[in-house]
């Protein structure tokens, strides 16, 4: 068996989640890097408004990828739950209806993001001088995202594994090859928007093969017969009944966020420009979070899976001070390094200026947010994922109600867009704690031992 696979259902919990995150934050920020390196490159050398075009594709385009997305946190869970019951031979036939799964997915998901990403568009008010930019950025990622999804289904299993090492090796090569691309698109051959976006392309392409060529040659799960490979009515459903929920529960989230940029785009190029930056770094910050969340739904999966409640309930608790820590050390960065940080993407003063203020703002609700990942990973793991689309429900009514009461406020204006991101972190991660408390997720076990 591959050394890098890990059993968590013995052992320290601690030393589990922090080994288990630690190589999953350095992917994240790695995979963050695909769209640093596109605002920071398009910011410089094409131009304010190019950086705009960019930027309200961000909600957009994680809308559409999260629709596929959702599938494979579904088929990890399954994977680590039978993983953590000892049945390998349903590791390997979940391993076998996955490619069906997110084939599908990711080609259904392309196509609709090409046709209408135009309407779309229009329909965040997303201004004519830049919708040509924007319309092009984003109908050339589209070809990106059955890359993201069959390398997301991969690295996926592998962390359900227990393997959180190996696909950080396969985004740091993808992320290389990224920098490189946009250098040469964009300062050799002037392709402007065209030319990042086309490079995370086919970065997201390196990715998906290497990661596809790297499991079948030394994950023994993953070498299928054709016995193996036959459609599994039961596996393919139970992929949906997880996947479709957390899918939902991103789309939702991604909704509030278009709602949100249509409110940024009404202020004008600047306040547009500084909320690309901010999201940009917040990305950052959130990596801290989405990776503890990755590590402690696997963990929890395997856990339920081998029936170790308890040791679900210790994960839990200790994976609350590692997200209070993580907050106590990113609010005085961006507190003392905010104004670098921003004007690392743009040189704009007034740009700088709000976008070092955004971030103090939402630097405050930081824990907060961490308090959205922490519970909500428990749950995932241990089945309750119909809980994400409440999870997602309450995103989209705290952003869209939070940002039309503050931005309408005079004497705030649109510094709202700030506190409603800070507010609904807060109000979420809230409805997270409760959920948990309500201790339903120990019946939510998708395995049988028998």
């Amino acid at each position: 068996m591959n050394k890098n696979i890990k059993d968590m259902t013995t052992g320290g919990t601690m030393g589990h989640i922090i080994r288990f995150t630690l190589p999953l934050l350095l992917g994240n920020i790695f995979q963050q890097l695909y769209n640093m390196v596109d605002s920071v490159i398009v910011g410089n050398f094409v131009g304010k408004n190019s950086l705009a075009a960019v930027g309200t594709c961000g909600s957009i385009n994680f809308f559409f990828f999260s629709l596929a997305l959702g599938l494979s946190v579904g088929i990890g869970i399954i994977v680590s739950q039978y993983f953590g019951a000892k049945d390998e031979a349903r590791v390997r036939a979940t391993i076998a209806n996955s490619v069906y799964v997110l084939i599908s997915a990711g080609l259904v998901v392309s196509i609709l993001a090409y046709a209408l990403c135009p309407a779309v568009l229009r329909l965040l008010k997303t201004p004519d001088h830049i919708i040509g930019e924007s319309i092009t950025y984003m109908r050339t990622s589209c070809f990106g995202i059955i890359f993201v999804t069959l390398y997301n289904g991969v690295a996926s299993i592998l962390r359900a594994l227990g393997d959180s090492k190996t696909p950080l090796y396969f985004l740091i090569l993808s992320s290389i090859t990224n920098v490189i691309l946009d250098l040469i698109f964009v300062l050799t051959f002037g392709w402007g928007v065209f030319g990042v976006a086309f490079a995370t392309v086919i970065s997201q392409m390196i990715s998906a093969i290497v990661s596809i060529l790297y499991a079948y040659r030394k994950i023994p799960y993953f070498r299928l017969t054709k016995e193996h490979l036959k459609p599994d009515k039961r596996i393919i459903r139970m992929s949906f009944k997880l996947g479709i929920p957390i899918a939902l529960q991103n789309s939702m989230i991604a909704v509030s966020m278009m709602v949100l940029q249509g409110i940024v785009n009404s202020f004008g190029d600047t306040v547009m420009a500084a909320y690309t930056i901010v999201s940009r770094i917040e990305q950052i910050v959130q990596q801290p979070y989405s990776s503890l969340s990755m590590a402690i739904t696997n963990y929890s999966g395997q856990n339920i899976g081998a029936n170790k409640v308890d040791r679900v309930r210790k994960g839990f608790r200790q994976s609350i001070l590692v997200a209070l820590i993580f907050s106590m050390v990113l609010i005085p960065i961006a507190y003392l390094f905010g104004e670098t940080i921003v004007g690392f993407f743009v040189k704009d003063p007034e740009v700088i200026h709000i976008g070092m203020k955004a971030l103090r703002i939402n630097s405050l609700c930081y824990f907060g947010l961490g308090m959205i990942y922490v519970p909500r990973a428990v749950l995932n793991g241990c089945g309750d994922t119909l809980f994400a689309m409440i999870n997602g429900f309450t995103e989209v009514v705290c952003r869209i109600g939070y940002s039309n009461i503050f931005t309408r406020i005079p004497r705030i204006g649109y510094w709202g867009i700030w506190i409603t991101t800070g507010f609904t972190w807060v109000t979420t991660a809230i409805i997270c704690i409760i959920r948990y408390l309500s201790g339903r997720w120990k019946t939510k076990k998708l395995v049988s031992n028998s």
